[in-house]
């Protein structure tokens, strides 16, 4: 990706609503030719960049507007309503963010701030295959001559071919958390880093454009300037897990929302069924019930999103293991709400829009796929398990970054 040198500031959250309409509007245009084709956005990608959203959490002493939460989610629900895969892109960049915020020292704010403002963009590499707990990185930050070398192999990199930083999750060998635990810390890397190479060999069903491929790292020198602590976040009460995963359901009820308005497009075209009696599709009472239930489930999502990022933007102003606690099953029960919704209209709109709905020319398929694969994200599964036990006995969920 080439760099965005001046990006736009945005001055305020109204701008930035704004901004995000209009841009999602933009990516909707030719989003099914993209998906069908698999042809990567980097001109839309770079438009994001410059647009200034990728800055609207930098906090204000740094130079930016330090957005609540709430309008973050509302961004990523209006992105994912025009491209899913390019609302995917910028969720690491968000979360690798806040591990500045809450371990950076101030020099590394300046400085990694500074970087943001211009309109660079952050990408992940995190996660690990053959590993069975989030407690161990197989990749290794090991100190050498007052600097470190990352090694190890990272898969479902999303955006990190359209990014000019990576961040690299890694454990730090002979140190540990007060727990016990393998001490990990995040490097950040310049994407030309030497011994740095990322593959484009992302083949999923659904999100197809994100580009999630693998990051390798070979004796990749990284200065300590470049290196912040990551497990200290979980020491204490924190609302890193729940902003990330808030962030996750804004994608989902985005997607839902895309699908219920693609299905009611489909309807008004579509041909009625002969038994209903009726002369346009949309008067079948069978499918005003489905479009109903639909609508129900996305208007539901969509405030349960609201909800969650206003619990988050709460325990962020006064933190205690309580508000973070609710701020967490808040974000649980936005993100099961959300990806239920986006399963269900993403399916609702092929009754809605009858048999040539199904046609691999229109592409309305991605919406499920898309659905369907940013759902198995941290699984909804567990979240009701700990949405469960606070309902029951009030159990504090815990701290590991996926709550």
């Amino acid at each position: 990706m080439t760099a965005v040198q001046n990006a736009h500031r945005i001055s305020d959250e109204a701008e930035a609503l704004t901004v995000a309409a209009d841009l999602a509007a933009h990516l909707a245009e030719e989003a099914a030719a993209r998906d069908s084709g698999r042809q990567l956005p980097h001109e839309q990608v770079r438009a994001l960049a410059a647009s200034g959203l990728l800055a609207l959490g930098v906090p204000r002493e740094h130079g930016g507007i330090d957005a609540r939460t709430e309008t973050l989610a509302e961004v990523f629900r209006l992105l994912a309503e025009g491209d899913p895969s390019i609302a995917q892109i910028p969720h690491s960049h968000y979360t690798f963010l806040e591990v500045l915020r809450h371990q950076g020292t101030p020099a590394q704010q300046e400085f990694f701030y500074s970087e943001v403002l211009a309109g660079r963009q952050f990408a992940n590499a995190q996660s690990e295959r053959g590993t069975k707990t989030i407690d161990i990185d197989a990749t290794t930050l090991t100190e050498q001559d007052g600097d470190f070398v990352v090694d190890g192999r990272k898969y479902y990199s999303t955006g990190a071919l359209f990014a000019d930083w990576i961040a690299v999750r890694a454990t730090v060998p002979g140190k540990t958390t007060p727990a016990g635990k393998p001490a990990k810390a995040v490097a950040y890397l310049p994407r030309t880093a030497a011994g740095l190479s990322i593959v484009d060999d992302w083949d999923g069903m659904g999100q197809k454009t994100t580009a999630s491929g693998t990051v390798t790292l070979d004796a990749v020198r990284v200065p300590a300037f470049h290196v912040v602590p990551f497990s200290p976040i979980f020491d204490a009460p924190t609302t890193y897990g729940s902003q990330a995963q808030i962030l996750h359901a804004a994608i989902d009820a985005g997607i839902a929302a895309a699908a219920l308005n693609e299905g009611v497009r489909a309807a008004r075209r579509a041909r009625p069924y002969f038994e209903a009696g009726v002369t346009d599709a949309v008067d079948d009472p069978l499918l005003i019930q489905l479009a109903g239930e639909a609508a129900v489930g996305v208007r539901s999502a969509t405030a349960l999103l609201r909800e969650g990022a206003r619990s988050i933007d709460a325990a962020r102003r006064n933190l205690t293991e309580q508000t973070a606690a609710v701020a967490s099953i808040d974000a649980a029960a936005a993100k099961v709400a959300a990806a239920r919704a986006s399963l269900e209209a993403s399916s609702v709109l092929f009754e809605l829009g009858g048999t040539r709905s199904a046609s691999d020319t229109s592409n309305l398929s991605r919406y499920w796929r898309d659905a369907r694969t940013h759902t198995l994200h941290d699984p909804t599964r567990w979240k009701i398990q700990h949405i469960g036990r606070w309902t029951l006995s009030s159990t504090v969920p815990p701290r590991h970054g996926l709550l």
